[in-house]
């Protein structure tokens, strides 16, 4: 991870320690990560419940998902206690971290049924998932920030682009941007 900030010449804005950048950045992406892995394998793993039981099958990925939220909760602990080490303090803007949560909540809901559906018709597509997530954590701005993708010269347009489109970028951005307060830019592409 500290390859690709090194990579990247990725420099850290303002008086944020590099631990609180990356901490912040690692929240969303370690809600993410798990809660999308876990409600697409949620209707293979559930499947014996499933066909003896009539009930909406939308609350089985949906359940995964809200467990996770369970484990941000404690990992947002663990980034207020780095804050008050460092001494960190945030602005007014942390009042919006619950629309970025609820933007996180979305993006693994949506993927992970998706996958989910997938993985029903499809019993291999199950051992791609780890390759998503693992793929996924390099091309989302958690070492290093999307300043450093957007502002580069040697990026090209077309991948400028296509990075972008990971709606993940928005939600890490979003949450560094709620958490350091102004110190870092939301970028709104």
């Amino acid at each position: 991870m500290a390859f690709i900030g090194w990579l990247f010449s990725s420099k850290v804005p303002g008086n944020v320690p590099r631990l609180l950048l990356v901490g912040a950045a690692t929240l969303p992406w370690t809600f993410f990560s798990p809660s999308f892995s876990e409600a697409s394998n949620s209707l293979i793993a559930n499947s014996n419940l499933l066909t003896k039981v009539y009930f909406p099958r939308l609350i089985v990925p949906a359940s995964t998902v809200i467990v996770c939220l369970i484990d941000f909760l404690i990992s947002f602990a663990i980034l207020a206690v780095l804050m008050v080490m460092y001494r960190f303090t945030p602005d007014v803007k942390i009042l919006l971290l619950p629309l970025f949560l609820v933007l996180a909540l979305v993006t693994s809901l949506g993927s992970g049924l998706l996958i989910a559906a997938l993985n029903v018709k499809y019993r291999d597509f199950r051992y791609i998932v780890p390759f998503i997530v693992q793929f996924g954590l390099y091309i989302s701005p958690v070492a290093f920030s999307s300043t450093d993708i957007y502002t580069s010269e040697r990026i090209p347009q077309a991948l400028k682009f296509i990075y972008a489109l990971n709606p993940m970028v928005g939600v890490i951005d979003g949450f560094r941007w709620c958490i350091l307060g102004g110190q870092t830019a939301l970028d709104m592409p």
